[in-house]
């Protein structure tokens, strides 16, 4: 009798509201409610649109979500938010549950995991345990039914085995899923890492990867204006229409009677009112609304309040809050392109980069800076790795804008890339800060003048949370090293507002409008507010260009004169539909570069290409009559002229077919190589392996205005800024090549860490092209036997001697460096040295093909400072 008096007073002490919202109604927060009353709690029940009630006196606040109207009061008074499951916990331990792991503060991204782990290596284990309490969940030393998630390697351990045989609730995931949640610092689907048979383990590197919808992106466009049938949510509010909207007397009438029907009253009194509305973060209005704690948004926020008749914070997207004029500083100038997103997360992304001040790109060029993407399984991924320009994905672009400050590239986070997950289902989940946003729009009364925001704010005066801090940390820049320097960024126009965006919008969504008359329009406002086409693909897969349309053809005299320049199209086309699995997004790319014959024999005069190389043996054969044989096969890089115009780099292709050249791509396979000047790009440093013919890409220039095969050896690609800057001779290179025989680094054993600038595919083609081996470095090692070459140097080569050491390239960043201890540790129990090293160190290897000792180039943490 006396444990259940102690069981019904276990909630004495706490006064708890309970929010309703579309994941908790009213019926259910009712039962809540009784159940805690019974067990003494002391209970209100808020339901919006209702005025949310007075913080004082409560202990806890009930919600699945975060986004409700008392939020940010609620943190400012350090009263916690918990969400249900806190109730059922606190009454399974029969003490009040630590309200942290029941947070729905979405930062908290693991706060409905508890995890157990099978047999996998102690560091591996400590890891998982620390992400996991650090944001929000639990950890289980022993397999129950409480447990959602055990990590394992396979489905043979002990633990796997039980709950197999218990058919228990959980999922058995492999530790790749905790390490790609943690490294980009939210929570994605499990699926391809689900034992016991998970899909990044299984499938192949060109396989397609799934496009999933992000619930997070609904509504965070600006939408047209329209209203439910029962408008309420506007109920015992006062709404302020900032002037700064600059909106018509129409369109205003017309929101005015919105605000109306939905129980609303306007004001023009800013300390009055609940919600205000404007376009950009500054003047009077904005600033005082602020202080005051009001709801302050902007047209696409009041717009999604009455389109789905639910409140929902400002804050909550990044879009609904107002606009900074100027953009973020950093952006202004900038060039981004977007790869892999489609729908409503590729316009939400789209409008992203307007607001920031930079211009987002149709296609993908050379003078672009940026190349934002969900995967890096693509052919603008592959482009913009070869033109050296930065690729991230949409973390970067969204944590930007909310901090208002360009984020460094160099911080894992933004390119880390899961093997087989789209990330697009993690689109629209970054929020903004209330306290960033204090501290440089709208700072205290009392602040100085010179300390106020200017056009580039001070980075000291941006305050970040805790959390934030923990995921977010900068690492610091890495060397462009396996890449050409980006060209100077075009200036940018000023970007458009979002809020008049969604004015046009709604004017437009009035009455139908023709296609041509859309088109008509000439004001560059217009230009940005349609939401852009998904992205079509080329035959080959690129995403660069639109395919041209052959419905245009108007007799069979016009088909017939063009059927010889599309014989090789067809013929590629029709290899490809009998191939397994047909045509996948354009075409399957063969594996990377091949190695080279070990025995040097002569390579057959016609090769089989890769699809980009636009030829095919079929196809050869058939055009004996009307080709030139091959004289050179020929891998390019850099070529300025075909940037961003596919049709030509075709047409050009072609046209050098016919004149004996073969365009290749894979640099094994080239006899020449051509490029503007010395390039680190990994078409370059692949191929200066081969020992190929350098030229200018001139020669090619020059052999398309002369319609003839010219000598390419009247065009030597000469660069004495490039050798005298990396320290190397190209010609002396190219001789040794000669004698290496890709075999520079053979014997070498060489790791890599995974987030390496670049990317660990860059690097393993680097090193295998020459002779040696590569392997992805993750906390484990596999090394073969020792090898031992033969001491003799007959043909001079430079080859490596006995050698014990074994090599990890990698940067300063701190999460690399957290990498070394284990790294040192498991090389010496092999019995062997451990060498770090700055990936310069292989660069400047397969540049000069020579040999360098990794003294100078060694990484430790004594030299970081």
């Amino acid at each position: 009798m006396g444990e259940r008096s102690e069981e019904i007073q276990l909630f004495e002490q706490c006064k708890i509201c309970i929010i309703c919202s579309k994941e908790l109604s009213l019926d259910a927060a009712q039962q809540l409610a009784s159940t805690l009353e019974e067990h003494g709690g002391d209970v209100l029940i808020y339901e919006p649109p209702s005025p949310f009630p007075s913080l004082s006196g409560f202990t806890h606040l009930m919600s699945y979500t975060i986004d409700f109207p008392g939020y940010e009061a609620a943190c400012d008074a350090l009263i916690p938010v918990i969400k249900p499951q806190w109730l059922h916990a606190s009454l399974t331990k029969r003490k009040l549950a630590n309200p942290r792991q029941y947070s729905p503060d979405p930062r908290l991204f693991l706060n409905d995991v508890v995890v157990t782990c099978g047999d996998i290596p102690e560091g591996d284990k400590d890891a998982i345990i620390g992400g996991v309490l650090a944001k929000g969940g639990i950890y289980s030393s022993r397999i129950s039914n409480m447990v959602t998630h055990l990590v394992d390697l396979t489905t043979e351990s002990d633990k796997a085995r039980i709950a197999i045989a218990r058919k228990l609730n959980m999922k058995i995931v492999l530790p790749h899923w905790f390490d790609d949640c943690l490294k980009l610092g939210k929570r994605i689907d499990e699926g391809p890492y689900t034992l016991p048979d998970p899909e990044i383990l299984r499938a192949g590197s060109d396989a397609p990867i799934r496009y999933s919808d992000s619930k997070d992106v609904a509504g965070a466009l600006p939408k047209a204006l329209k209203s439910p049938n029962h408008l309420d949510v506007f109920d015992g509010k006062q709404v302020m229409l900032s002037t700064d909207l600059g909106i018509g007397s129409h369109l205003l009438e017309s929101i005015q009677d919105l605000v109306r029907q939905g129980g609303g009253s306007l004001t023009t009194d800013v300390s009055r009112a609940d919600m205000v509305v404007c376009r950009y973060r500054e003047g009077f209005t904005y600033r005082m609304a602020s202080r005051l704690n009001k709801d302050v948004g902007n047209l696409p926020w009041l717009y999604h309040l009455i389109t789905y008749n639910t409140w929902t914070s400002p804050l909550r997207r990044l879009l609904h809050y107002p606009v900074p004029r100027n953009g973020v500083p950093g952006f202004k100038g900038l060039r981004i392109s977007l790869s892999n997103y489609v729908g409503e997360a590729r316009a939400y992304l789209e409008n992203l980069i307007h607001a920031t001040g930079a211009e987002c790109t149709k296609t993908l060029k050379q003078d672009n800076t940026h190349l934002v993407t969900a995967h890096d399984k693509s052919e603008k991924c592959a482009a913009a790795k070869d033109w050296g320009l930065e690729v991230v994905n949409h973390l970067w672009l969204e944590e930007s804008y909310a901090n208002c400050k360009l984020q460094p590239v160099s911080d894992p986070r933004y390119t880390h890339f899961p093997k087989r997950t789209n990330l697009s289902e993690v689109v629209g989940q970054t929020r903004l800060n209330k306290s960033i946003l204090g501290s440089l729009f709208f700072p205290s009364e009392d602040t100085p003048n010179d300390q106020r925001l200017s056009a580039a704010p001070s980075p000291r005066r941006m305050m970040q949370s805790k959390d934030q801090n923990a995921t977010s940390r900068s690492a610091p820049a890495l060397s462009k090293s396996v890449s050409m320097q980006p060209p100077a960024a075009k200036k940018d126009e000023n970007s458009s507002s979002i809020t008049a965006a969604a004015a046009a919008k709604d004017k437009s969504s009035s009455s139908a409008t023709p296609r041509a008359a859309e088109k008509a329009r000439n004001s560059a406002e217009s230009k940005k507010l349609s939401t852009p086409a998904r992205s079509r693909l080329t035959a080959d897969g690129k995403e660069n260009d639109t395919p041209s349309s052959t419905s245009s053809r108007k007799s069979k005299d016009a088909a017939a004169a063009r059927l010889h320049d599309l014989a090789p199209d067809i013929a590629l086309y029709e290899k490809e539909m009998k191939r397994a699995g047909g045509v996948i997004y354009g075409g399957r790319r063969k594996s990377h570069e091949e190695k080279s014959a070990a025995n040097g024999k002569k390579r057959p005069s016609i090769e089989p290409q890769t699809i980009s190389d636009g030829e095919d043996t079929t196809e050869i054969k058939k055009q004996k009559k009307s080709k030139a044989p091959v004289a050179m096969r020929l891998l390019i890089t850099g070529y300025q002229k075909w940037i961003g115009n596919i049709k030509k780099e075709d047409a050009d292709k072609r046209r050098l077919r016919d004149l004996g050249i073969l365009v290749v791509q894979d640099a094994s396979k080239c006899s020449h190589l051509a490029a503007p000047s010395v390039l680190r790009t990994p078409k370059f440093v692949n191929a200066l392996a081969y020992a190929p013919v350098v030229i200018s890409t001139e020669f090619i220039t020059q052999c398309l205005e002369k319609d003839e095969l010219l000598d390419p050896s009247d065009f030597p690609l000469i660069d004495k800024t490039a050798e005298e800057k990396f320290k190397f001779s190209l010609a002396d290179a190219v001789a040794r090549a000669k004698k290496n025989k890709n075999k520079l680094l053979q014997g070498n054993h060489i790791c890599c860490v995974e987030s390496i600038r670049g990317g660990f595919d860059t690097f393993k083609s680097i090193v295998e092209a020459n002779g040696g081996e590569c392997s992805l470095f993750r906390g484990r090692l596999s090394l073969p036997h020792k090898y031992r070459p033969d001491t003799r140097d007959d043909d001079d080569m430079e080859v490596d001697k006995p050698d014990d050491e074994v090599y990890l390239l990698s940067s300063v960043a701190p999460d690399q460096q957290k990498l070394w201890p284990r790294f040192r540790q498991m090389v010496e129990e092999l019995g062997r040295k451990p060498r770090i090293v700055r990936v310069d160190w292989l660069l400047d290897i397969a540049m000069s093909q020579k040999l360098h000792p990794a003294d100078e180039y060694l990484l430790n943490e004594d030299s970081m400072g």
